[in-house]
């Protein structure tokens, strides 16, 4: 299967980041093509609600920026896995702008399932992400395959590297 994982955390080496590098060699072990793109470091608007790619644009963004690489990565991809840390109380707005801008071609054409890595300073504050990304799942019509969450105390850990290890097990 072709699996994209998007990574939102803008730190090289933190927590998010390890969770969706960990993700990607557990997937590639059982035999997936994996792309991983860190979209914090790339220029993603969000969407203007213009209308242009409903209208004019036969479902193409009016706006001409880094999301052009991401489309036709999205529409290939069988799993689509989000990687975000939780800074407060839902998914970054890393994230968001590249799952927002698929409004114009409404979901990903080949996503069948999704995963969701997410990780944060504090407990408790996953609620919103999780329900946000169960919405996204239902709208799309495709599977949750589940979430792994990692506070602080749990970051990097071995417990953590299981559970992700499980979820690419796909």
């Amino acid at each position: 299967m072709k699996v994209l994982i998007l990574q939102g955390s803008p730190r090289a080496n933190g927590n998010t980041a390890w969770m969706a590098e960990e993700y990607k060699k557990a997937a590639e072990a059982a035999g997936h093509e994996v792309t991983l793109v860190n979209v914090s470091h790339k220029k993603i608007a969000g969407c203007m609600a213009c209308g242009y790619c409903r209208n004019k644009g036969n479902g193409a963004c009016i706006q001409k920026d880094d999301m052009q690489e991401l489309y036709p990565l999205m529409n290939e991809a069988e799993v689509l896995v989000l990687a975000a840390p939780i800074y407060y109380f839902t998914l970054c707005a890393q994230i968001q702008a590249p799952i927002q801008r698929m409004y114009c071609v409404n979901k990903p054409a080949n996503v069948k399932k999704m995963a969701l890595l997410m990780s944060s300073h504090s407990p408790g504050v996953y609620d919103g992400a999780i329900a946000e990304f169960r919405d996204i799942c239902n709208y799309w019509k495709v599977e949750n395959m589940g979430f792994v969450s990692a506070k602080i105390d749990e970051q990097k850990s071995d417990e953590t590297l299981r559970k992700i290890t499980a979820l690419a097990a796909l």
